[in-house]
């Protein structure tokens, strides 16, 4: 009997570079680090609907030989595997932790009482923030537990961060490239603050996969890019901090529905490279204004040029900035946060009553 069963999107023999997928990933290399290979069975969701059955079957065998089951999927993915399990653990008893990917679990659920209940009967639910957990307790949840977000990182040592001295200072995105995650309002408060000095005092580089629905638009954007502004395509998860720790600050004007403890948030922070995030979702809890960056009125072009104009005149302030983001790196790395999940891990095996498949699909189809 194997300790832990882990379902979620790996990719395939893909090289998917999502939120989801990144944090799946980490998530499983940190309790297998911990608990050993010989402890832990994955299922891959990749495929979604046209893998679904296979999917389900080989989450019944993991039920089979796991004490514990944890899964991470998206949306979709959730309104099936929830009532998978809690009518498979009937017969198995196992634990069953969530893993919340993103902050658009509590919304999702207000309009969807009959996910919520099988939600409930979870033993643990696992959320980014703070605001996550009080927003599902309001909701009647007594199962949520705070788990902040965490990637495998080299964090820089204070011996290696980089001081900006002089202009022009260097600014980037660092996610995924879509309008929703602000590049735009990026684009425009970089050109409008240049023109109003005249001159060349930031440059802006642009880090991210591509929204496939976004390919059109941002080709046009880029025709018009000045030269102080670039597309520099993708980085590789293990070269993020090399790539980032050069620049003043990272922009991060998202408002993106399903925007919870973004990534790129500690990609910067490992970096030592304070963050400029717009007051959206739960920016304003982790980025800490005047301490590891500066927030901004959400959607608001003209508030985020002002916070650049203020930026360009408190450089010493800034540099001073990087030595808290480190701090901050440091509290979110996955040997400390994986142990939120392994510390509640079930260690007896309860006596399972024989699984019967046709009794299972049948109930499942009645309950979706």
């Amino acid at each position: 009997m194997k300790r832990v069963g882990i379902c979620g999107h790996y990719g395939g023999n893909t090289n998917s570079l999502d939120g989801q997928t990144v944090k799946t990933k980490t998530l499983t290399r940190s309790i297998t680090e911990k608990l050993g290979a010989d402890e832990v069975e994955t299922v891959d969701t990749y495929g979604g609907i046209s893998r679904v059955f296979s999917i389900l079957f080989q989450l019944w065998r993991t039920n089979i030989h796991c004490k514990n089951i944890i899964i991470l999927p998206a949306h979709n993915a959730l309104q099936v595997l929830a009532p998978f399990l809690k009518i498979v653990n009937h017969f198995y008893h196992r634990k069953l932790h969530y893993v919340v990917i993103g902050g658009w679990l509590p919304e999702f659920l207000k309009k969807r009482n009959w996910l919520a209940k099988y939600l409930k009967k979870f033993d643990y639910i696992y959320v980014e923030t703070s605001t996550m957990k009080t927003n599902l307790e309001k909701q009647g949840f007594k199962n949520v537990v705070m788990l902040p977000n965490c990637k495998e990182l080299r964090i820089l040592s204070l011996e290696e961060l980089v001081y900006s001295e002089s202009e022009p200072y260097r600014l980037c995105t660092f996610s995924r490239v879509s309008k929703e995650k602000g590049i735009e309002d990026a684009v425009n408060a970089v050109i409008q603050t240049n023109n109003k000095h005249n001159k060349t005092i930031y440059q802006l580089d642009i880090y991210g996969q591509i929204d496939s629905n976004y390919v059109e638009r941002f080709d046009q954007i880029k025709q018009s890019f000045p030269p102080y502004i670039r597309y520099n395509g993708c980085v590789p998860f293990d070269r993020s901090t090399d790539v980032l720790k050069d620049y003043y600050l990272l922009l991060f004007p998202t408002y993106y529905a399903g925007e919870g403890f973004a990534g790129t948030l500690l990609d910067a922070f490992a970096a030592g490279v304070p963050i400029l995030a717009s007051n959206w979702k739960y920016n304003a809890e982790i980025v800490e204004n005047n301490v590891t960056g500066f927030i901004f009125q959400n959607q608001n072009l003209q508030d985020l040029v002002e916070k650049l104009e203020k930026a360009y005149t408190e450089v010493e302030r800034i540099n001073q900035m990087r030595k808290k983001c480190l701090e901050k790196a440091e509290e979110c790395t996955p040997k400390k946060i994986i142990c939120i999940i392994t510390d509640r891990f079930v260690e007896n095996v309860e006596k399972s009553s024989h699984f019967k498949s046709d009794v299972v699909i049948s109930q499942l189809l009645n309950n979706l």
